[in-house]
């Protein structure tokens, strides 16, 4: 046991961590055999139980080296003395070393495989709780977050749903992590879509995020939120996000990114449905008498709405010629009544065609 007390004095490892590493160095010495079964399980459990303790797992391996250092100098005295081979004194150390450290590992990284694996399992029920509005600040703190300040959220919507422990996830964090500190952001996934809430004050977080997600994956639309204090904040900024996500599907926008804040006017328009049906029903109703339906030239108002007026321009954003573009909205004024080139009349239109894919006529009708 001295040789126990030294080394722990020595490297600062308990003493009863060591013990069966001891007895099976020192078998091994007597015998010339390795460790068997029995005593690498127990190895593997005291490496278990030096992570849970928090112990390093250098000053572990110094332990061990130590402890065979000190048995190898005095077999090899005793060899000396009773004229044995020093050389396979040596060679069954080193062999129960190895098979030792081995065990000792294993304990050692499957401790830290579950305290990862469980650190997961209380992430993903922080972020529920944090977009739920359940959340304390006790459980954001350990987690990196300040919810006394303002933060915004945003989200990543991909082709393909990812997994809560995808990696780009992962490495998206450590990315944003490494320039802005742990203690601000949080990166995770949620409904199969990729979440990061930042504060308000760091202004270039959310470019940042984009970026790596831009280089990270191949098909993308981003929502941002507003930013709000408190958990409550946190949880109206993710919906705005995700809102914002939503609308731009519905409003075919083409834009990857979209703000919450540059949409404020669509819920507004949808707070009063009745009103946007019957704008719709009166303004672009009547396309529903053009040959091949009111869908080309919906698709041609949002077109020349998109180029500021432009024909030209619009007429290549829908592979048409001018000329063709013209014929349509001349037959939008003849149906409606209504004409782009009247700014009056314009803003008329071009609010019924929002309306109108807020409402997703005239695939749906209008009730």
């Amino acid at each position: 046991m001295d040789v126990l007390v030294r080394v722990s004095e020595a490297t600062g490892v308990p003493a009863d961590l060591l013990g069966g590493y001891l007895s099976a160095l020192t078998a091994s010495i007597a015998t010339g055999r390795l460790p068997d079964r029995s005593e690498v399980d127990a190895l593997k459990a005291c490496g278990t139980l030096a992570a849970e303790r928090g112990i390093p797992l250098r000053a572990l391996t110094d332990a061990c080296l130590l402890v065979a250092e000190q048995l190898s100098d005095g077999a090899a005295v005793a060899g000396q003395e009773n004229g044995t081979v020093l050389g396979a004194v040596l060679g069954a150390v080193l062999g129960a070393v190895r098979r030792s450290l081995a065990a000792f590992a294993e304990g050692y990284e499957e401790a830290h495989l579950t305290a990862i694996t469980r650190e997961g399992e209380a992430r993903r029920e922080f972020v529920d709780d944090l977009l739920q509005g359940r959340a304390d600040a006790r459980q954001a703190e350990h987690f990196g977050l300040r919810l006394a300040e303002a933060y915004a959220v945003t989200v990543v919507r991909t082709d393909e749903p990812l997994p809560p422990d995808a990696h780009v996830i992962r490495r998206i964090e450590q990315a944003l992590v490494s320039r802005f500190g742990s203690h601000n952001i949080l990166v995770a996934g949620r409904d199969g879509m990729l979440v990061c809430a930042a504060p308000a004050s760091l202004a270039a977080a959310t470019g940042e995020f984009t970026h790596h997600v831009r280089s990270s994956v191949a098909a993308w639309r981003a929502g941002v939120g507003r930013p709000h204090h408190g958990p409550g904040g946190i949880v109206t900024s993710y919906r705005e996000a995700v809102g914002a996500i939503e609308l731009g599907d519905r409003l075919g926008l083409r834009a990857q990114v979209l703000k919450a804040a540059d949409l404020l006017v669509f819920p507004v328009l949808l707070r009063d449905r009745g009103a946007i049906v019957d704008l719709v029903g009166t303004v672009l109703g009547p396309l529903a008498e053009a040959r091949g339906g009111p869908e080309p030239l919906l698709s041609t108002l949002e077109a020349v709405f998109a180029s500021q007026g432009n024909h030209t321009a619009a007429a290549r954003r829908l592979g048409l010629s001018t000329r063709a573009v013209t014929y349509r909205l001349e037959r939008v004024r003849r149906l409606t009544g209504f004409s782009p080139a009247d700014p009056t009349q314009r803003f008329t239109l071009e609010t019924a065609v929002l309306g109108a894919r807020l409402l997703e006529w005239p695939d749906r009708p209008l009730v």
